[in-house]
């Protein structure tokens, strides 16, 4: 079983009807219990850090996600839910994230040309790291396939955890991963068949 965990913050509807249709067991809970007993956890999140972070924190379920990933408990963060797997956010202000991933996420202002409408929303190809082995959560995939993106920050000074970059206007990342914990900036949930291939893949490690 799966648990999409619920701390009211997340496009939980639709992630759980994409883990549906490939077949999954899943449930969406922000019981500490529940998520324990859990084979596997994803992270949703959508709007602010900020407010997700507090969210988070208020119920408790940070020390839960780190407990169990330090368990080697597999965890995949989607969106906002990857950029609070790392160090800080410097997302007007500065927030502490759940440290899972070193580095630290950055506002795309000023890094993409300025012609560039920011947030980032649409369609775009991931780039796959030449130095290390494709990530296992891509194994349906090739580069240069197309995954839907909406954000205005993204990672950085994570070089060595980066599993996929775009392009858009600058290189960005799209995912990372540091062990057990993955990372996707894009939203698999609304990338069609591409997209839940991810999550097939994610749900067989």
């Amino acid at each position: 079983m799966i648990a999409i965990i619920d701390y009211g913050v997340g496009n939980l509807f639709s992630l759980s009807s994409s883990f549906k249709s490939i077949g999954a067991d899943t449930v969406v809970t922000g019981d500490p219990e529940v998520i324990r007993k859990a084979e596997k956890l994803i992270l949703p999140g959508v709007g602010a850090f900020r407010d997700a972070a507090e969210k988070l924190r208020a119920s408790g379920l940070d020390k839960v996600i780190v407990e169990e990933t330090a368990k080697g408990k597999k965890l995949l963060g989607i969106c906002l839910g990857m950029q609070m797997l790392f160090q800080k956010s410097y997302e007007y202000g500065e927030y502490e994230g759940l440290g899972l991933i070193p580095g630290s996420v950055v506002s795309m202002k000023g890094v993409v040309p300025s012609e560039l409408k920011v947030p980032h929303i649409g369609w775009n190809g991931l780039i796959f790291p030449k130095n290390k082995p494709k990530s296992p959560i891509f194994k349906y995939l090739n580069e240069g396939d197309h995954m839907y993106f909406v954000h205005s920050f993204y990672a950085t000074n994570c070089d060595d955890f980066v599993s996929s970059s775009t392009e858009y206007g600058a290189i960005l990342t799209a995912s990372a991963e540091n062990g057990n914990v993955y990372g996707v900036q894009f939203h698999p949930e609304k990338s069609g068949e591409k997209g839940l291939s991810i999550l097939k893949a994610f749900c067989e490690m």
